[in-house]
């Protein structure tokens, strides 16, 4: 079944400023956390972090990981693993496989802080950058690093508005970044699975057409967590469009307007706001072994 569906736009915001901060950051910093959306590894990758980061060491965190397939998370992990980079599963809300990260920083950056032991310079914090798009919990990750709330956390993109450091106990300090998009989606998959979990205003988009998009996505990934989750059976997945499925996902839950007809408007914002908090299942959208295709 194909996905379907309106092109999603982007306009950009600040961008030039935050690449502007990024460079200035940079001689600051002994190493960047990269944080991922573990249910689209590939979509959630900002293409110029990798680029204005090259020169530091870097670890990438498969945020989010409670609410994705954990069978694919492991390949990621592995895909990276076999690209020289190092990558944790965590879930930074809840603070699962964060025990990991500073052990592991610290061996990322174990000739760095060799060099300020022989300098004399061993109280010297670690100094980490943490940088990601929107919504994909980078504040989060401070909070729970921190133990308090330090920065502002929100579910939706665009809270981290500054450069901000957070010192923590352990001898480290972080900066703290904007969340990066860029200016537009070349490839219109990506847009629509950074929508799919968030990362993109609901305010901007058709939310009917995404769902309807994010059913045929469902119901060709992950069909048996689609049927049990809306008591649809198996017969009314197979050759039926986005739009039909939204109906039967309206009827299902009893959302329906004056006259009978289905409320696809209330059955889209429930469909996304269940796929998003982990409700159908441990769901990821996007397989390493797609992209070596």
């Amino acid at each position: 079944m194909a996905e379907q569906g309106k092109q999603i736009q982007w306009f950009p915001g600040h961008m030039a400023k935050t690449r502007r901060l990024m460079r200035e950051s940079l001689p600051l910093i002994d190493a960047v956390v990269e944080l991922r959306d573990a249910r689209i590894v590939r979509s959630s990758r900002n293409p110029e972090i990798e680029g204005l980061t090259r020169s530091k060491p870097r670890l990438i965190l498969l945020n989010k990981s409670d609410v994705a397939d954990p069978q694919v998370t492991a390949r990621w992990r592995d895909f990276f693993t076999g690209k020289g980079l190092p990558a944790l599963e965590a879930d930074c809300r809840s603070g699962k496989g964060l025990r990991q990260l500073e052990p592991k920083l610290r061996e990322l950056c174990a000739e760095r802080l060799e060099r300020n032991a022989a300098r004399g310079m061993t109280g010297r914090p670690l100094r980490l950058m943490i940088v990601g798009i929107p919504n994909v919990g980078k504040s989060s990750l401070i909070n729970r690093l921190a133990g308090q709330r330090r920065t502002k956390v929100e579910d939706r993109p665009g809270v981290t508005r500054g450069r901000q450091w957070v010192k923590l106990e352990g001898g480290m300090e972080l900066l703290d970044m904007p969340g990066v998009l860029w200016p537009k989606f070349e490839d219109q998959k990506v847009g629509r699975h950074l929508a799919y979990t968030g990362a993109i205003r609901d305010e901007i988009l058709d939310q009917e057409d995404l769902a309807c998009s994010l059913l045929l996505l469902l119901a060709a990934r992950y069909p048996a967590a689609l049927s049990s989750r809306y008591r649809l059976e198996s017969a009314e997945l197979e050759g039926t469009d986005g739009y039909a499925l939204l109906c039967l996902v309206a009827k299902r839950r009893g959302m329906l307007l004056p006259g009978g007809d289905a409320d696809t408007l209330r059955a889209a914002i429930t469909l996304l706001d269940e796929f998003r908090g982990g409700k159908i299942g441990r769901i990821s959208l996007e397989t390493p072994e797609e992209i070596r295709r």
